[in-house]
């Protein structure tokens, strides 16, 4: 397609009902013309709104080539992962049964609030197939509760009492990979707390597999400086209890 059709297609699906208009000029531009090329090559583009699609150009640099492919990735594995639309918690029950991850509250900014407790995974006892589809159903909750306007939720990983046997190295990869390839710009900050010295193993092993985008929102926290931190960016009333806060933790499938 060149560039003169590139354009006219960019501007038909800006006056299409594509979600909230994007103010700035070069990012609806550039998502207006990405939208044309996968357009072309996969029709359920028309599914998405135009924040998605900016989501996938931010987690490339605006490279509308790369976002393209990402994108159009996305929606090859969603077709796959997510045949019925959603992932059935009867395939997951096991995972669901340990109360892992939780959420409640939202922050300052209004981004809900995820707590994942390290040392109630244990690879042994689960499959590691349901764990990818717990992420997917994980993320997917997530989403679906994130307040009108807001694209981003904050995560508290608490690894207190994390040992060897909740060590999941190849499952925090396929978790680290959903999020980035799938889920682009979704993560706003990870506080990481509790963290005992032995984690730092498995740290370095994973660390590398992170994008520069996501490094920058990760936050180790001392245990001293716990509630302070927190409260920074929360405010008592929506904190977890666990951390000095109001909320109690909600297991994510009763939110």
């Amino acid at each position: 397609m060149d560039k003169k059709e590139c354009k006219q297609e960019a501007a038909a699906a800006e006056n299409d009902n594509n979600g909230p208009l994007i103010e700035d000029e070069i990012e609806r531009s550039k998502v207006g013309i990405m939208r044309a090329l996968c357009d072309r090559q996969d029709p359920a583009t028309k599914e998405v709104d135009d924040l998605m699609i900016r989501r996938f150009l931010r987690a490339r640099d605006l490279d509308i080539e790369k976002a393209s492919t990402l994108f159009l990735k996305y929606l090859t594995w969603k077709r796959s992962m997510l045949p019925k639309g959603h992932i059935p918690e009867s395939e997951i029950a096991n995972d669901l049964s340990h109360k892992k991850v939780c959420m409640q509250g939202h922050d300052k900014l209004g981004r809900p609030i995820v707590v994942a407790i390290g040392n109630r995974h244990n690879p042994s006892k689960g499959n590691p197939e349901e764990f990818k589809r717990f992420v997917v159903y994980t993320l997917e909750k997530i989403c679906a509760r994130m307040p009108r306007g807001k694209e981003k939720f904050v995560t508290v990983g608490d690894l207190q009492g994390w040992g060897y046997s909740n060590c999941d190295i190849r499952g925090c990869l396929a978790a680290l990979s959903t999020l980035q390839d799938c889920y682009p710009e979704r993560l706003g900050k990870l506080y990481i707390v509790h963290a005992p010295y032995i984690f730092m193993t498995a740290w370095k092993v994973i660390y590398p597999f992170i994008d520069a985008n996501t490094k920058k929102k990760i936050v180790f926290v001392e245990n001293k400086k716990l509630t302070p931190t927190l409260l920074e960016d929360i405010d008592e009333n929506q904190l977890p209890d666990i951390y000095g806060g109001k909320l109690p933790l909600v297991p994510i499938q009763e939110t």
